[in-house]
Protein backbone atom coordinates (compact mmCIF):
# COMPACT_ATOMS: atom_id res chain seq x y z
CA UNK A 1 0.00 0.00 0.00
CA UNK A 2 2.76 3.08 0.82
CA UNK A 3 4.78 1.66 -2.46
CA UNK A 4 1.63 2.17 -4.61
CA UNK A 5 1.29 5.84 -2.70
CA UNK A 6 4.72 6.74 -3.66
CA UNK A 7 4.14 5.80 -7.17
CA UNK A 8 0.71 7.59 -7.12
CA UNK A 9 2.42 10.83 -5.64
CA UNK A 10 5.88 10.37 -8.11
CA UNK A 11 2.69 10.24 -10.58
CA UNK A 12 1.11 13.82 -9.55
CA UNK A 13 4.31 15.81 -9.63
CA UNK A 14 5.47 14.76 -12.81
CA UNK A 15 2.08 15.89 -13.86
CA UNK A 16 2.30 18.60 -12.04
CA UNK A 17 5.79 19.29 -13.80
CA UNK A 18 4.79 18.26 -17.58
CA UNK A 19 1.81 20.99 -17.71
CA UNK A 20 4.33 23.72 -15.51
CA UNK A 21 6.79 23.30 -19.00
CA UNK A 22 3.95 22.64 -21.09
CA UNK A 23 2.44 26.42 -20.06
CA UNK A 24 5.14 28.03 -19.96
CA UNK A 25 6.46 26.80 -23.44
CA UNK A 26 3.05 27.95 -24.88
CA UNK A 27 3.22 31.09 -23.25
CA UNK A 28 6.84 31.90 -24.53
CA UNK A 29 5.86 30.68 -28.31
CA UNK A 30 2.72 32.76 -28.57
CA UNK A 31 4.77 35.97 -27.01
CA UNK A 32 7.98 34.96 -29.62
CA UNK A 33 5.63 34.38 -32.83
CA UNK A 34 4.13 37.87 -33.04
CA UNK A 35 6.22 40.14 -34.99
CA UNK A 36 7.41 43.69 -33.78
CA UNK A 37 5.65 46.85 -34.87
CA UNK A 38 7.24 48.11 -37.79
CA UNK A 39 9.35 51.25 -37.04
CA UNK A 40 8.10 54.74 -38.60
CA UNK A 41 11.38 56.80 -39.23
CA UNK A 42 8.75 59.54 -39.40
CA UNK A 43 7.74 59.28 -35.80
CA UNK A 44 9.29 62.63 -33.73
CA UNK A 45 9.47 60.50 -30.26
CA UNK A 46 9.47 56.82 -31.40
CA UNK A 47 10.38 56.37 -27.05
CA UNK A 48 8.73 58.41 -24.40
CA UNK A 49 11.12 60.60 -23.21
CA UNK A 50 9.57 60.89 -18.87
CA UNK A 51 8.76 57.23 -19.05
CA UNK A 52 8.03 57.78 -15.08
CA UNK A 53 11.52 59.38 -14.44
CA UNK A 54 9.41 62.32 -13.09
CA UNK A 55 7.95 60.09 -9.93
CA UNK A 56 10.75 58.67 -9.11
CA UNK A 57 12.83 61.56 -9.21
CA UNK A 58 9.94 63.12 -7.02
CA UNK A 59 10.02 60.40 -5.14
CA UNK A 60 13.66 59.98 -4.10
CA UNK A 61 13.48 64.06 -3.00
CA UNK A 62 10.64 63.11 -0.81
CA UNK A 63 12.53 60.04 0.72
CA UNK A 64 15.35 62.39 0.91
CA UNK A 65 13.77 65.33 3.12
CA UNK A 66 12.41 62.76 5.38
CA UNK A 67 15.62 61.00 6.25
CA UNK A 68 17.20 64.88 6.73
CA UNK A 69 14.20 65.46 9.00
CA UNK A 70 14.50 62.15 11.10
CA UNK A 71 17.95 63.12 11.46
CA UNK A 72 17.34 66.37 12.83
CA UNK A 73 14.91 64.86 15.22
CA UNK A 74 17.24 62.25 16.51
CA UNK A 75 19.99 64.21 17.11
CA UNK A 76 18.04 67.13 18.44
CA UNK A 77 16.41 64.36 20.91
CA UNK A 78 20.13 63.10 21.68
CA UNK A 79 20.81 66.59 22.67
CA UNK A 80 18.43 66.64 25.19
CA UNK A 81 18.83 63.37 26.49
CA UNK A 82 22.04 64.03 27.12
CA UNK A 83 20.79 66.98 28.70
CA UNK A 84 18.77 65.51 31.51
Amino acid sequence: MVVYLRILKNLVLMKKAFLSVFFLLGIAMVGLSDDPPPFNPGDPSPIPVDGGISILLATGAAYGVKKVRDARKSKAEGETSEEA
